[in-house]
């Protein structure tokens, strides 16, 4: 248990939390969950389901409805096909994170991880005895990874590649050519890439994710980790699957037997409504996610000593702080303390978000400009 780590989102949350128990004002722009409620018809959709008596064990990969009407969603999105034998459905996306790297990952293997990137990533990575090796991701090169870097860190003990694109926490978007190229690095190594592709419903100017399991001969090689939490505000639901070669699939499926026996059939309806039915809300919250990124990005670079690139995707700015003299965590708490608002540490994503800090703008247009109103003269007391 020593070698597990945490999301520091969680613990941010909780010191926000008491802050305000003390009747301390907190404008929350730590945590990573829209601030938007699940749409009405998913919701009508997991109470009718509750009606119709979906309230019993359902089979460990999950409802064959479900998972035919993910294969079909997930053939038009990714650009390649599925079958419902292909796909896990898991609770939340991080068990699809856990299960691929505790079934795939002996001790010694070599895993490649996007740093800063989700915690989680490294700390599963340790937890299973593995070697984490991070790419390092950086904002000069737009937060995206450098494919020659890359390959410099492939060895033969490499046994797992995670790429995560839109990114969290950096918003940052792989592009055609960086997949094509990751793609061509990998083919025939041996190498399993885990693709962290929840985020591939919120982008923006134009941007198109590109799944690197539709590249030429990677779908069996390529695990993609997908939900319903971002893309429908759907956190609590906790429901997300995983799109694997079906004997992959048994394997993670035997996982879940031996974890949490199935997802809670209720809300395994809600998500295939959620799929199947208007797309309206959805695109309604990019829409609104995109006039926030705007307020904040123009605010934050009216700062001095703070800088921040326009992301093309998620809901996460990552500012660069070098200019105030200060590190990551001292002004983590700096904020928190002197302005009332909750931030996250550029460190803690990683080693390489040092100089930086992520803010999510999963929060109201009034309350990220109170933000960067508080921000803005905090920072005038330096």
């Amino acid at each position: 248990m020593a070698n597990l780590g945490t999301e520091t989102a969680f613990m941010v949350l909780a010191k926000a939390k008491a802050l305000e128990a003390q009747g301390k004002e907190i404008i929350h722009l730590e945590i990573g969950e829209p601030d938007f409620n699940t749409p009405r018809n998913i919701i009508d959709a997991g109470i009718r389901a509750l009606n119709e008596g979906y309230t019993h064990y359902t089979p460990a990969p999950g409802l064959p409805e479900v998972r035919a009407t993910i294969a079909e969603y997930a053939t038009r999105q990714k650009g390649v096909h599925y079958d419902p034998e292909e796909v896990v459905i898991v609770p939340g996306g991080k068990p699809i994170m856990f299960f691929t790297i505790l079934s795939l990952v002996n001790p010694g293997d070599e895993v490649i991880y996007p740093n800063p990137g989700f915690p989680i990533y490294e700390s599963v990575i340790n937890f299973v005895g593995g070697k984490a090796v991070p790419i390092p991701i950086r904002e000069e090169n737009d937060f995206r990874l450098d494919v020659d870097e890359l390959a410099s860190l492939i060895t033969p003990r490499t046994k797992l590649l995670i790429i995560n694109s839109p990114a969290n926490p950096t918003g940052g978007v792989l592009t055609a050519a960086d997949i094509s190229r990751i793609a061509d690095l990998v083919r025939g190594k041996n190498i399993i890439v885990l693709a962290d592709e929840i985020y591939d419903r919120i982008v923006y100017d134009g941007a198109q994710p590109v799944s690197i399991a539709a590249q030429s001969g990677m779908k069996d090689w390529t695990i993609i980790l997908d939900g319903f939490s971002k893309t429908y505000a759907m956190t609590g639901w906790r429901i997300g699957y995983g799109l694997m070669h079906r004997e992959l699939a048994e394997r993670i499926a035997q996982l879940m037997v031996n974890s949490n026996s199935c997802t809670a059939a209720f809300t395994q309806k809600a998500a295939q409504e959620a799929l199947i039915g208007p797309q309206d809300a959805a695109a309604a919250m990019v829409a609104e996610f995109k006039q926030r990124r705007d307020i904040i990005v123009d605010g934050l670079n009216n700062i001095p000593g703070i800088t921040c690139k326009r992301p093309l995707g998620s809901f996460y700015v990552f500012p660069n702080i070098k200019g105030l003299g200060l590190s990551s965590q001292e002004l983590e708490t700096f904020l928190m303390e002197k302005a009332g608002v909750a931030a996250l540490s550029g460190t803690a994503f990683g080693k390489y978000g040092e100089g930086y800090l992520r803010l999510s703008y999963a929060n109201s247009v009034e309350n990220i400009e109170k933000a960067l109103a508080k921000i803005t003269a905090a920072v005038n007391e330096l």
